[in-house]
């Protein structure tokens, strides 16, 4: 069978040369075609239109195998005018996408991508996942991939899933460890974020610490506070309030605490020792036992456990980072005041 109509030129010259090619596809179709049209397109095409042959014939036969007749066709209308429409693409995203990454036409190639990643479904995502590979498309492929992870327990009740499983167990292994890393980036990922909102707390609560032994809040501190004057809320109030609830327990007269029973007493005591192993003016800090556990520290040699100098370390650069995340928008103001004409 010979379909003897050409592809469709957009912009072309009104008379067209005679076709010098045909396209050969796996039911025998021919397609007439220009030799120029299809090696500008293609380079794979290119090597293959001017290859030498090994017979001497005026008909030159280029065959497009393993993809129905319209797909090859709707390839071949893409090579000389750049253009295919949303249903050809919906139709044949699949076989275009093959045929764009064998023949090395780019162009097409990123639009069955796009088409094939907005029309993937859990049933059909194993299929174009295995296509993604074989076509080297990883935008593709990290979409399946994401859509595996959401629907996994959906993905093994279909086909594609159990086809997998019997014929591409190495397919079906790469699947399940990337499920199993993404499941624990994602522990690792929280468990960071826990850490971090801990840190953040801790470095609050030492600022917090400082202000009320220093300057007194709303219900706390230093003996020298004048009482008269009423202090309304501070910004880190919640933080502030549970601090100064602490230290109410702990000056109030805790009958636990001699025994070391009492949590909030070893609660405060964690705190009062933190902070001296933060602070870098002992001499005039004015929390109490600043000076105790430094001199204790000292004395010991500066020695302690791991686990207490990464707590030490962590909540000291949390406190840096909310100091300069405070600085920060003053100085942006500055510089923007300074750009300012008069």
């Amino acid at each position: 069978m010979e379909l003897h109509s050409t592809p469709p030129v957009h912009g072309g010259a009104t008379e067209m040369p005679e076709p010098d090619v045909h396209v050969v596809t796996s039911t025998g179709l021919l397609i007439s075609a220009h030799s120029k049209f299809l090696a500008a397109a293609s380079p794979a095409l290119e090597s293959m239109v001017y290859r030498p042959q090994k017979r001497r014939s005026s008909e030159r036969k280029i065959p497009i195998l393993g993809v129905p007749d319209d797909a090859v066709s709707v390839f071949i209308q893409f090579l000389y005018s750049y253009r295919c429409d949303e249903e050809q693409l919906k139709k044949y995203a699949i076989h275009l996408l093959a045929l764009s990454h064998v023949y090395l036409v780019p162009q097409l190639k990123q639009r069955c991508t796009r088409a094939l990643a907005e029309h993937l479904t859990i049933e059909n995502v194993v299929d174009v996942l295995q296509l993604a590979r074989l076509c080297d498309a990883p935008d593709l492929h990290l979409k399946c991939m994401s859509m595996l992870f959401k629907n996994f327990n959906a993905l093994q009740e279909t086909e594609g899933w159990k086809f997998v499983q019997n014929h591409d167990p190495f397919l079906e292994l790469q699947i399940l460890q990337s499920i199993d890393e993404s499941e624990s980036m994602k522990k690792r990922t929280r468990r960071r974020r826990k850490e971090r909102s801990l840190y953040k707390e801790l470095s609050e609560a030492m600022s917090c610490l400082e202000h009320i032994c220093s300057e007194g809040c709303t219900g706390v501190g230093p003996r020298d506070m004048d009482r008269s004057k009423v202090k309304g809320p501070c910004s880190k109030f919640s933080t502030c309030h549970g601090l100064q609830l602490l230290i109410k327990h702990v000056i109030g007269g805790c009958e636990k605490r001699v025994n070391g029973g009492c949590l909030c007493c070893k609660r405060m005591w964690q705190l009062f020792r933190l902070h001296s192993s933060i602070c870098d003016h002992h001499d005039e800090c004015r929390v109490p036992l600043c000076r105790k556990f430094k001199s204790k520290e000292v004395r010991n040699g500066g020695e302690s456990d791991e686990l207490w100098r990464l707590l030490v370390r962590k909540v000291a650069l949390a406190k840096a980072i909310m100091r300069k995340r405070e600085e920060e928008p003053r100085e942006v103001n500055y510089q923007k005041l300074r750009g300012l004409k008069s």
